[in-house]
């Protein structure tokens, strides 16, 4: 992949999607692309995480167990959790079909922040939205739970 099409993918992403261009090409340049066969594992739910993954193509299932959790296809991300800090996989991930990925390891990645703001912002912009949207789905979860503790 050359790497004008990595910095085209990484833009195709929530976390860069606001990030220009320019600022994406040191991103892109320790990127690095994962060819993996239908059933592969990538990663399982305990392991110790240092890195996040874009699916260039194909489909990802992550998982609790036998419990699908998502299916994630072209343009996803996974495992971004993983670029800020190491701790254990909360899920397993594993190819559904055939797949190209791009994986960003932590350590490259934590120098590229240091000098790109941009960057930064993206993350922490989608970060904040997803906790926001769990906020969401706890309050609605709770409100539910409350009506059906009422006499």
């Amino acid at each position: 992949m050359l790497l004008i099409e990595k910095v085209l993918l990484l833009k195709s992403t929530p976390i860069f999607r606001e990030t220009p261009e320019p600022d994406l090409i040191d991103t892109a340049a320790i990127a690095e692309e994962v060819q993996m066969d239908a059933g592969a594992i990538i990663f399982r739910k305990g392991e110790l995480g240092k890195c996040m993954y874009i699916i260039q193509s194909g489909k990802v299932n992550i998982h609790d167990g036998d419990h699908i959790l998502a299916v994630l296809e072209e343009n996803d991300i996974f495992g971004e959790l993983s670029l800020l800090d190491e701790e254990n996989r909360s899920a397993g991930a594993v190819c559904a079909e055939d797949c190209l990925l791009l994986k960003l390891d932590q350590e490259p990645f934590y120098e590229i922040l240091a000098d790109n703001i941009n960057v930064l912002k993206g993350i922490l912009k989608t970060l904040s939205g997803r906790l926001r949207a769990l906020d969401e789905q706890n309050t609605l979860l709770n409100a539910r739970v409350k009506v059906q503790d009422t006499p």
